[in-house]
């Protein structure tokens, strides 16, 4: 992270803000460099019409400074101007730098993975081969208890179902349709009128 950093530019001022006459009429912005030149002849002029300010730029900083004490505030062309030090910004180096190689490849795919990057493994999944082999045993009918129950707790019991579907399935190959499974609809409960006093 480059920190923020300001500094004062002794040797400029910038006047703001400024009649918009000074960027059209040549007479006028004459007269508004004259202002400045009694302090500074070599002082030169950067003109932001569409800020409506105007960069001072002096040779010397005590002159910077005296034109700044006796010309803020004053009128000049019917308007009141107003003039400031320029500050300069400096954040961090003067070019912009790439971020950082290990955030880098997170804001978007890479052509090809960082140095030293590694897939990770997939973890084994976990299986209860005691469970399967008892599930495999089971014949139709037979019934097998996963979980004793306690007296907080209820007990879990597997219920193999007996194979009705081949018996089904034989009656569709001979028809030569294929049978559709039978939807038992869930019967809805007794209605009971509640009482709200």
């Amino acid at each position: 992270m480059h920190l923020k950093t300001t500094k004062c530019n002794n040797f400029c001022l910038v006047a703001t803000p400024v009649d918009h006459d000074i960027f059209i009429r040549t007479q006028i912005r004459e007269q508004f460099e004259a202002l400045f030149r009694a302090f500074d002849p070599g002082t030169s002029f950067q003109f932001f019409k569409s800020f409506r300010r105007v960069r001072i730029n002096f040779t010397d900083a005590l002159a910077a400074a005296e034109a700044r004490v006796k010309l803020h505030k004053s009128d000049f062309n019917g308007k009141e101007m107003r003039l400031y030090f320029a500050q300069s910004v400096h954040i961090g180096s003067p070019r912009l730098e790439p971020p950082k190689p290990e955030k880098q490849f997170l804001i978007s795919p890479p052509a090809s993975p960082p140095v030293g990057w590694a897939q990770s493994q997939d973890a084994m999944p976990v299986l209860n081969y005691d469970l399967l082999c008892a599930v495999s045993k089971l014949g139709p009918g037979e019934q097998y208890e996963i979980h004793t129950g306690t007296t907080n707790t209820p007990s879990v019991i597997v219920h193999v179902c007996e194979d009705e579907s081949s018996e089904d399935e034989e009656e569709a190959a001979e028809s030569g349709k294929r049978a559709r499974p039978k939807i038992i609809q869930t019967r809805r409960p007794d209605y009971v009128p509640s009482v709200n006093q």
